[in-house]
């Protein structure tokens, strides 16, 4: 893995190999996207053959999507320093090891320490973005980040082939004593990492693109003081934050609230779940043409219109009156073909928004988009770490399982109030010949 490397400075065109690049890092990105979040599908028969309660279970995914953040931006640094090939590779290869070792888990602890490890697999998001933005002209990096960046889409792989797989497998004995039933999903993905991992040091290009390769520590580190880069982390927060947290919420939710069985629900999260990944190249392909700024606000104005609504609790007002009569007024249901959709195009305009957040990083800060995608990167995993947790407390405070969509919609009006500010104040410091830019020629005076 010892390649020599080139190293570009923030001016580059798109490269011959970018093609090989992207392709070979997108199919890497979906497969560790889906070993990432497995835990959200194997949970269910783990907790019937660990005896796990709710609590222990729920810790068993959220230690895999923490190691899967906090080492996002120092991944991003290294594929900017090192090449994103090299990281590309010993991540795939590691992961493949504590994938392979979760089929003989035997014990709680094990599980935990081993889901932990499996975790390193979502730092590659950082890690892909830093490559693709080294081999991507600025013209074509939107797009390019979008193409990679709907290997999101792999969190949905193991809820529509695992449950089907498990039922079919269970109870049987492989090679090397390997167990069917939710033990071979694991041994399988190992076994795929490694297929890919070999692919990748085959097809794509030996000589990597490293732009930060001969700067010092501090310098890469240097854009982190901007307090545009904590805002862009903030913006991730809602876009990709969410939809991990909704991802593994979902299932329960439809459970709970519209009482459909565990399958069902899994098909109806995946229809969250695939615009919510897939719809990424068509953020980052808009982000070229008309600028991630005015992608941002259609954004928010969706999230916003319909977290709106979802947060609305079923029921109607009861008014006492003075004589001590009461009425009813209001009524409002929401069922579930209309919550379906509803969640639907809020998956649309995460898988926008994912895109357009990363178009600003190679815009703004071209040679740093190792350490300022990682940054980011790790902020957006982190609330998916910690966005669960508040769905529950926030529903237990209130009683209204509604109130995870008003969490989520207090989040977007905060993002889209700083960035609307932001703008505004940007613009009344503009002269008038360039107040109306609002792209990057006009933050940059900021």
């Amino acid at each position: 893995m010892s390649t020599p490397l080139i190293v570009v400075g923030p001016d580059h065109t798109t490269a011959k190999g970018a093609g090989r690049v992207l392709v070979m890092s997108t199919i890497a990105f979906t497969l560790m996207f889906a070993v990432w979040l497995m835990f959200g599908i194997l949970g269910v028969p783990i907790q019937q053959e660990f005896g796990l309660s709710d609590v222990e279970l729920s810790w068993i995914s959220a230690v895999a999507v923490l190691n899967g953040s906090m080492w996002r931006l120092p991944a991003g640094i290294l594929a900017d320093r090192i090449g994103g090939r090299t990281v590309t590779l010993i991540l795939l290869f590691a992961t493949a090891i504590p994938a392979f070792l979760v089929s003989f888990a035997n014990s709680y602890l094990w599980l935990l320490v081993l889901a932990f490890l499996v975790g390193f697999a979502g730092n590659l998001f950082s890690a892909g973005v830093a490559w693709n933005s080294a081999w991507f002209g600025k013209e074509r990096q939107g797009l390019a980040l979008g193409v990679f960046g709907a290997g999101n889409v792999g969190a949905s792989v193991t809820k529509l082939i695992g449950p089907g797989l498990i039922a079919a497998t269970a109870g049987s004995t492989f090679i090397l004593g390997i167990q069917g039933g939710w033990r071979l999903i694991p041994v399988l993905y190992a076994v795929l990492l490694v297929i890919v991992g070999v692919a990748t040091w085959i097809i794509v290009p030996r000589v990597d693109r490293a732009p930060g390769a001969s700067k010092p520590l501090a310098e890469t580190l240097q854009p982190l003081k901007q307090v545009r880069v904590w805002r862009f982390s903030l913006y991730y927060v809602a876009v990709f934050g969410t939809y991990v947290a909704l991802s593994a919420w979902l299932p329960k939710y439809y459970v709970d609230n519209f009482h459909v069985d565990l399958a069902t629900a899994g098909l109806l999260t995946a229809t969250f779940i695939f615009p919510a990944s897939l719809l990424r190249p068509l953020g980052g392909w808009l982000s070229d043409r008309i600028g991630a700024r005015s992608v941002m606000y259609v954004t928010f104005a969706v999230m916003l219109l319909t977290s709106g609504i979802l947060m609305m609790p079923n029921g109607h007002l009861v008014i006492a009156h003075a004589d001590g009569t009461t009425t009813e007024h209001l009524p409002f249901h929401l069922e579930l073909p209309w919550f379906v959709a509803l969640v639907f195009f809020l998956g649309c305009a995460m898988g926008i928004g994912k895109a357009a957040v990363y178009k600003h990083i190679p815009e703004y800060f071209p040679d740093h988009v190792g350490s300022v995608g990682g940054l980011v990167g790790m902020f957006g995993g982190l609330g998916g770490f910690f966005l669960p947790p508040l769905f529950a407390y926030t529903k237990a405070a209130s009683g209204f399982p509604t109130s995870t969509f008003f969490v989520i919609f207090i989040l977007v009006a905060l993002c889209a109030a700083w960035m609307h500010v932001t703008i505004h104040r940007m613009m009344t410091r503009a002269t008038p010949s360039t107040a109306s830019l609002i792209e990057p020629e006009l933050e940059a005076v900021s």
